[in-house]
């Protein structure tokens, strides 16, 4: 028989599964410096958690140490993260586990197949990954999709990464059979900006509809893709993104940046182009996310 690693799931966390309450899972990639810098990356650890804790619901940070995966930390096991520069996607579980990492931060793909293993059903990041532009030449679509696609857990996110190529990432979330629902908005959201221009396909209005949606999922193993705007006082003009955005992605290439460092990469030179717009943006999406993944989680709990 195969055998499955089992995440260590922190006291916690394993006593509100147990009862039946609600429970959100968080990567810890965007709380290390491969996320935001310090101390930029501890303040959305504390906002983020607080978000879940307000709504009623427990927060669940996902990582690897010393080997083992974890779902839930204690605040050393947190200080550590914050330190992390390891970035581990789902692919990376294995070896992680296997060659006994010290510390490794997730990322959305293995954040999800954490959350699965230990019984969670919703899960909240900044924003997923997707089809990168120029994928058609490099074959570069990130493990995050194959992973919603293939784990029962409903992700909350303020959409893709605004580098990436989004009408063909929303292509390939319907190719793969993952429901894309906008809550309470119309349009894809663009991580800073609160509306790519493209629509989504199913709006919704309330979490319960959202849990309704895994629920009468088609396949088991399908996951959903909640998208949420970020708050409107925090939003960058798509007019100041956009050229950030394209000098950013031309200096990756001129550096001859490819597959996972070219996020970090850029997310640190739209940091830079912005004089430091992006940290709050990123905070105050992160955290709104947070609290919207905890009213469905409360709402999933009740169902």
């Amino acid at each position: 028989m195969t055998e499955i690693a089992q995440p260590i799931v922190s006291d916690d966390v394993a006593q509100a599964l147990a009862e039946g309450r609600a429970v959100v899972a968080l990567e810890s990639t965007i709380f290390s410096n491969l996320g935001l810098p310090a101390p930029a990356n501890a303040e959305a650890l504390e906002l983020c958690k607080k978000a879940v804790l307000d709504q009623g619901a427990v927060p669940a940070v996902t990582a690897i140490l010393d080997g083992r995966p974890h779902v839930g930390l204690t605040p050393d096991e947190e200080q550590r993260v914050l330190q992390g520069t390891r970035k581990t996607a789902e692919r990376d579980l294995a070896v992680a586990q296997a060659q006994a990492w010290d510390v490794g931060v997730t990322t959305v793909s293995a954040s999800v197949a954490l959350a699965h293993a230990a019984g969670i059903s919703v899960f909240a990041t900044g924003g997923i990954g997707g089809v990168h532009r120029g994928s058609e030449l490099t074959g570069d679509i990130s493990a995050d999709l194959d992973a919603i696609a293939n784990h029962p857990v409903i992700t909350v996110c303020a959409g893709a990464k605004a580098f990436l190529d989004l009408p063909r990432t929303l292509e390939y979330l319907e190719t793969i059979g993952v429901p894309v629902l906008g809550w309470q908005h119309d349009w894809f959201p663009a991580f800073y900006t609160r509306s790519s221009g493209l629509s989504v396909p199913h709006r919704v209005d309330d979490e319960q509809v959202v849990c309704d949606v895994l629920r009468f999922r088609s396949r088991p193993d399908t996951g959903v893709l909640l998208t949420v705007p970020i708050p409107v006082e925090h939003e960058i003009p798509e007019s100041r993104i956009t050229a950030v955005l394209t000098a950013a992605l031309e200096a990756s290439d001129r550096a001859g940046i490819t597959g996972p460092a070219i996020t970090p990469y850029v997310l640190e030179r739209i940091e830079k182009e912005t004089d430091g717009q992006s940290i709050p943006a990123n905070l105050a999406l992160a955290q709104n996310n947070a609290a919207i993944a905890a009213r469905v989680a409360v709402a999933s709990a009740r169902t």
